[in-house]
């Protein structure tokens, strides 16, 4: 593995965290108990998975089709293809909320009813 696949992997796992951190802090000041993912959680997860592994795949031609004068890195546009995901996926995450589906639930009850 090259360096930069090495930097790559470790960005897409850092985003992962990311995702996954701010999609449950979301949930976190109103559940009692712990959070479960549900299903939508899983197709949600299950999308920024496919579309990582698809920035992975299709980023460094993109940014030789982008830019074909310049000497852009296949790390450095995954890198942004990676960014772009993060916040693509923080509003696909508002978009939910916004039609009431949960990502994550509370397993012990409703919320605690401070809003």
């Amino acid at each position: 593995m090259s360096a930069q696949d090495a930097i790559s992997a470790i960005t897409v796992l850092f985003i992962v965290g990311m995702i996954w951190l701010r999609t449950r802090m979301q949930y976190a000041g109103r559940a009692r108990g712990p959070l479960r993912l549900q299903r939508a959680g899983k197709i949600y997860f299950a999308a920024a998975a496919g579309v990582l592994v698809l920035g992975w795949l299709l980023a460094p031609s993109a940014g030789r089709a982008m830019w074909p004068d310049t000497s852009v890195t296949p790390a450095l546009m995954r890198v942004v293809w990676f960014l772009a995901t993060y916040y693509a996926f923080i509003l696909v995450h508002r978009a939910l909320k916004g039609r009431g589906v949960e990502v994550f639930k509370s397993a012990g009850g409703e919320g605690t009813g401070s809003f």
